[in-house]
């Protein structure tokens, strides 16, 4: 059991005491003035109690949310926590390490008005002065249970965080708007759950039980892990599809014709479902959701549960599949993650309750292979062409050919990034580097996949890791960990090779070569072309302008610079994040006229960019005279290549 850092080094039983000590002649001979210094005293005490696997005493919490208020953005909750006879002290929970998030920053700040009260009557509380998601309450004498009077504020603007609430649209959180009480697993803490929607809307979730009085709907008790593992869909727009297996898509939209999919697309989404029963051996729950906003204007999210997801695409996603088929791969990614993520876990990931910061050490296996799966996934079942997962494999290979950040980050220490950079935006991201461990860690499981299948002619593939890793426990959607010794050992029953030696050099290592090698043994090779590949157009169909492997910069539609490569082209000529390039060559900018500017720079050797950065205009000449370029796979053998089976589908 581990409890913060700061207490693990500073654990005692008493309160910290500052006292001041004298100051001693050699720190008057060293300054002109005195200073008083004050030295620590005691360690800092742990008020909040560990968690143990007992069942809360006090019985089962109800809680009550009010999710009508659409003009204001708020959940009001109300929570009654009964208390055991004698209880004189409470100390309440904020889950702040939520699983499937990796990054420890629940938004307690949205949680206001809070009140406590037994019998109608205020009791006064106290947040504890370490551990600030943890609030202490003294109870008074005979009081049988508590009630907490919570508001969550959600966010009305993209820059207050992600917004959950919309007029037509609402994504309910249990976590973000409820408490719980410390010194338990959060899964022996019984709860029963109702909330009252907008007059009329549909509810969509993994929760069992649902009874519904009007616009008031209850679900069965459960726990509260099983509570924050099921979040809540619910709109005025909805359909639902049966997808086979037990799983269900359900979709929100802003207009009910933005909910018409054709025969072909559920037809894809049905055969998702199928193919990843038939990848893993069984289906890793008793019901599936997919959670679905079709919409622009709930925040965007892609958010692993057991037995649903948090899922939202554009509202066109459904009338114009193609343009946004280079997305859609989050239906996959999600659906995996039952399996890897959710029922098999890093044991650093899994955690008794919300207080205990997770590990991320594993992500290159949790959100790595994830990532890898849902490439052959989408294939397989035609929700993506071949040519656009064979596209987004080339860009993701490129980024890594050219990554100065490699030669001093290993690709395990990005697993640290979404609590180290916090997910914000970063000035030179190619050094940096970030949450590499989704796209690199899906190169290094492709290198080991075509690897295996090379050793074995074909006879043995990562399909065989799946089945014996993830399966062999059909319908439980409960967890089981493993570590960096049960991945090899795994590997080593499919196919014996030094694995544990091939993981640290590729994931632990910093300096590691591009992880190209995958590509290679599957048969194909990277190149590049002076015209996009399907995922690169695609992520362009707004105007941006992806130049990478040429300037060296990203380019949002008005020409504003979004992203420059360390020491590339642009980077060399002082251009960075934020300037605007108001002209090239004279004219206007436009991505066209880049373009063609960087085409004729091939006899020309220079291009000449009116750059804006602040209040001030410069113009740069950029030396350059390689073209336009963008990544590509392409076949290096003849007939089916080993990536060519790996796509192909298994129905």
């Amino acid at each position: 059991m581990k409890p913060f850092p700061m207490i693990a080094l500073l654990a005692a039983s008493a309160p910290l005491a500052l006292t001041t000590a004298p100051v001693s002649a050699l720190a008057q001979t060293q300054a002109e003035e005195v200073r008083s210094l004050p030295a620590a005293g005691l360690a800092l005490s742990q008020d909040v109690p560990d968690p143990f696997d007992t069942p809360y005493p006090g019985g089962t919490i109800t809680i009550d949310v009010d999710a009508t208020d659409l003009a204001r953005g708020l959940f009001r909750t109300t929570e009654t926590i009964p208390v055991a006879p004698g209880t004189e002290k409470l100390t309440l929970l904020y889950p702040q390490w939520r699983p499937g998030e990796h990054e420890g920053l629940a938004k307690i700040r949205n949680l206001n008005g809070i009140r406590f009260t037994v019998d109608g009557k205020d009791v006064a509380w106290e947040r504890d002065p370490v551990e600030l998601y943890a609030f202490h309450l003294d109870l008074p004498e005979g009081a049988s249970e508590v009630v907490a009077h919570l508001v969550y504020t959600s966010p009305l603007r993209p820059s207050e965080g992600r917004i959950v609430m919309t007029p037509e649209m609402l994504n309910l959180k249990f976590e973000e708007m409820t408490l719980y009480p410390a010194g338990h697993y959060v899964r022996r803490i019984a709860v029963k759950p109702t909330v009252t929607f907008p007059a009329g809307w549909d509810v969509a979730t993994a929760l069992d039980g649902m009874a519904r009085s009007g616009d008031t709907v209850t679900w069965a008790q459960t726990d509260y892990q099983t509570l924050v593992d099921s979040p809540i869909f619910a709109g005025e727009y909805h359909r639902e599809w049966d997808l086979g297996h037990d799983a269900r898509l359900q979709a929100f939209a802003h207009d009910p014709e933005e909910l018409e999919a054709s025969d072909e697309r559920i037809a894809s989404i049905r055969a998702l479902v199928d193919e990843a029963v038939i990848l893993f051996g069984n289906q890793q729950w008793d019901h599936y959701d997919f959670l679905l906003g079709l919409t622009d204007d709930l925040g965007d999210i892609g958010l692993e549960h057991h037995r649903s997801s948090e899922n939202t695409l554009p509202p066109d996603t459904f009338e114009d599949w193609e343009k946004n088929e280079y997305r859609v791969d989050l239906l996959p990614h999600e659906l995996v993650h039952s399996w890897n993520g959710k029922f098999r876990r890093p044991v650093g990931s899994w955690t008794p309750d919300y207080r205990q910061p997770t590990q991320n050490e594993l992500l290159w296996v949790y959100e790595g292979q994830t990532q890898y799966w849902d490439l052959p996934l989408s294939v397989r079942s035609g929700m993506q062409s071949k040519a656009m997962v064979l596209g987004e494999i080339a860009r993701s290979a490129a980024e890594y050919v050219n990554e100065p950040g490699r030669a001093w980050r290993s690709l395990a220490d990005t697993t640290n990034d979404p609590q180290i950079g916090q997910r914000a935006a970063k000035p030179y991201y190619s050094y940096a580097r970030g949450e590499e461990y989704y796209n690199e860690g899906a190169l290094v499981w492709l290198e080991a996949d075509m690897l295996i299948r090379s050793e074995t002619n074909g006879r043995k593939s990562l399909d065989d890791f799946a089945k014996l890793f993830f399966g062999g426990h059909p319908g439980d959607w409960g967890e089981i960990t493993y570590d960096f010794g049960d991945v090899v050992d795994t590997l080593n029953a499919v196919h014996p090779h030094d694995w544990a030696t091939f993981l640290r050099e590729r994931v632990y290592a910093p300096g590691a070569p591009a992880p190209l090698k995958g590509i290679q043994l599957g048969g194909y090779e990277l190149v590049f072309k002076d015209e996009p590949n399907p995922f690169d157009a695609s992520l362009m169909a707004k105007g941006a302008l992806r130049l990478e492997h040429s300037l060296g910069m990203v380019l949002n539609e008005s020409g504003t610079v979004t992203s420059v490569i360390w020491d590339g082209v642009a980077f060399k000529a002082g251009i960075v994040s934020g300037a605007e390039i108001v002209a090239v060559n004279g004219k206007e900018y436009s991505a066209e006229t880049m373009k063609k500017a960087i085409t004729a720079a091939r006899e020309s050797g220079t291009i000449d960019l009116l750059v804006k950065r602040g209040g001030r205009y410069t113009t740069v000449s950029v030396a350059y005279d390689g073209g336009l370029r963008w990544p590509w796979l392409e076949k290096a053998v003849k007939g089916t290549a080993h990536i060519d089976r790996w796509l192909e589908p298994r129905r």
